[in-house]
């Protein structure tokens, strides 16, 4: 099945089509900066040109960078606040003429990971971890998803919230080394562990490249490995909960 998947993110909004049984973009990835204000008609213009780009005329997936609760924006990071409460798959739908199919960004790059990288036939509890700005986190159970978990807010036993102190733009900047931060890191790592007890944790994000520099730091029980999609798997993960939603619907 081919699919449009779309990644909306704070500065540019990027789709592709996508064979959904291999996870490989069939077109050139094409992205348009995002609109600003990126207020909801503003996106849903932006989106509707990236449809017309493609002549498309199918299902389409977003991954939107927000708590997304059927359809519906519970949260706005990045983007306009005007999204809170916002019906995206019914905005999107209609400015598009297609059926558009909205998840939380880090839950459309966690099942990218999940059906074709690191997560893949991975049976048990999986916690994705992007390290970037934040911490955003995804979690699977048996391959299933439990959306729009905000892992990263978490309070530390040091009274601060996870992100806040073992991010990638912590690190940056109080200039930590990678030992000291991977120590702060594993600090993280630790308190997931003793609340979720994951059989896998896969690490996304810019930092996660640098594995190697901070590998040595992580004593948890938990494998921990680096996630093996880079920057389409949003765009892969849009495209197949659109065919799950689609399947769900029996079309």
């Amino acid at each position: 099945m081919q699919i449009l998947g779309v990644d909306i993110g704070g500065s540019g909004i990027k789709g592709a089509i996508v064979d959904t049984s291999t996870g490989r973009l069939v077109t050139e990835r094409q992205r348009i900066a995002t609109p600003q204000p990126a207020t909801p008609d503003a996106v849903a213009d932006v989106l509707a040109q990236l449809v017309g780009h493609f002549h498309w005329s199918g299902p389409v997936g977003c991954g939107f960078p927000a708590a997304v609760h059927h359809g519906v924006a519970r949260t706005a990071a990045n983007i306009s606040p005007a999204f809170i409460g916002a019906d995206i798959d019914k905005l999107f739908s209609q400015a598009t003429d297609c059926s558009c199919f909205n998840l939380n960004d880090a839950d459309a790059a966690g099942m990218a990971e999940m059906r074709f990288g690191e997560g893949a036939g991975q049976t048990g509890v999986v916690l994705l971890i992007t390290i970037g700005t934040g911490l955003g986190t995804v979690l699977f159970t048996d391959g299933r998803l439990l959306p729009n978990t905000e892992l990263g807010h978490l309070y530390l036993a040091n009274g601060q919230k996870g992100e806040h102190f073992a991010s990638d733009a912590v690190r940056k900047a109080e200039d930590l080394g990678w030992k000291s931060w991977g120590q702060r890191f594993n600090q993280y790592l630790a308190t997931m562990e003793g609340l979720f007890w994951p059989d896998l944790i896969i690490l996304g994000g810019g930092a996660s490249k640098k594995f190697a520099k901070f590998e040595a730091q992580i004593s948890i029980d938990a494998q921990v490995r680096p996630a093996a999609f880079l920057n389409q798997a949003g765009i892969v993960g849009a495209a197949l909960f659109a065919e799950q939603r689609c399947q769900a619907a029996g079309h």
